[in-house]
């Protein structure tokens, strides 16, 4: 088995810089997603679609991966059915302002104490510090009006995070066991939302493919962002710590809320600025 402890124990300038753009582009895809206006399931549909479709510009020109990355990509497939079903619950229950922070929120916290145990990383205290106030920064971004929120909002954003936790520790395994990161999420991008999507077909059929058909610009535009992202997190992942990762990664909150209060009129406010200033410290404390 190829060696799964990551090649450095710090985050770099570069890597931090790297996941920062990562982070936008994984609030711009959710933000396409929950702004369409329409149906959040068929707009996950669409988008996991869009990002198998993109997967093919890049399968030629990365490694195939060895077997072992393998059984990595049948366990996220299986978790990540799971995500995309809470995902859309989630924002047909909630605003993006909403839903989005406290799934985003909460995974890191979830992936530092599972990697503890199933990697075996053990955060030096300045980066267990930055994790704490990200998620915490983040968490109050959610609730700054939580009473416009029902609680199946909730459940199915805490739902989510604990999926979004699972599928970031096995993945960030899978890229380290596959030798390349990149070949790692090509493949997996190309094969993991097929579950999801034929659950979609299945059950809505005409109707789900008529939606995706009509919003293919859209979604497409999501898709690129998706696939993206991912790769530049999955590769930070096979030199960094999975927890500092997964914590940086979560800063697309940030740029969540902004465009949530800009392009979907949900609002900001004095209480999300400071959860944004818990944020922008919890990265000062990474770099410490």
């Amino acid at each position: 088995m190829r060696q799964l402890r990551p090649m450095a124990s710090e985050l770099s300038l570069g890597i931090t810089l790297a996941v920062l753009g990562a982070g936008v582009m994984h609030a711009g895809w959710n933000a396409l997603l929950k702004g369409g206006g329409g149906e959040p399931m068929f707009d996950t549909a669409g988008v996991v679609a869009a990002t198998s479709v993109w997967t093919l510009f890049l399968l030629p020109f990365v490694p195939f991966p060895p077997a072992i990355a393998w059984w990595f990509m049948a366990g996220s497939m299986t978790i990540h059915f799971g995500y995309y079903v809470t995902l859309g619950q989630a924002y047909r229950t909630g605003d993006l302002s909403f839903a989005y922070p406290l799934m985003r929120g909460t995974a890191p916290l979830i992936v530092a104490v599972l990697g503890a145990v199933a990697l075996g990383e053990r955060p030096a205290g300045h980066i267990v510090m930055g994790i704490v106030l990200i998620c915490g920064g983040i968490v109050s971004i959610a609730f700054v009006r939580r009473e416009r929120h029902p609680p199946a909002a909730a459940r199915w954003a805490f739902a989510n995070a604990g999926l979004i936790a699972c599928y970031t520790l096995v993945d960030g395994a899978g890229a380290r066991a596959s030798g390349n990161a990149l070949g790692y999420v090509g493949w997996l991008l190309l094969f993991e939302g097929w579950p999801f999507l034929a659950w979609i077909y299945v059950r809505h059929r005409s109707r789900a493919v008529q939606y995706i058909r009509n919003d293919w610009r859209r979604h497409l535009l999501g898709g690129l962002f998706s696939l993206c992202a991912y790769a530049i997190v999955l590769w930070a992942m096979t030199r960094a710590p999975v927890a500092a990762v997964a914590a940086l990664r979560e800063t697309s909150v940030l740029f969540a809320a902004l465009f949530g209060s800009v392009w979907l009129k949900e609002g900001f406010g004095p209480m999300r600025l400071a959860g944004a200033a818990s944020v922008v410290a919890g990265i000062a404390a990474l770099k410490l």
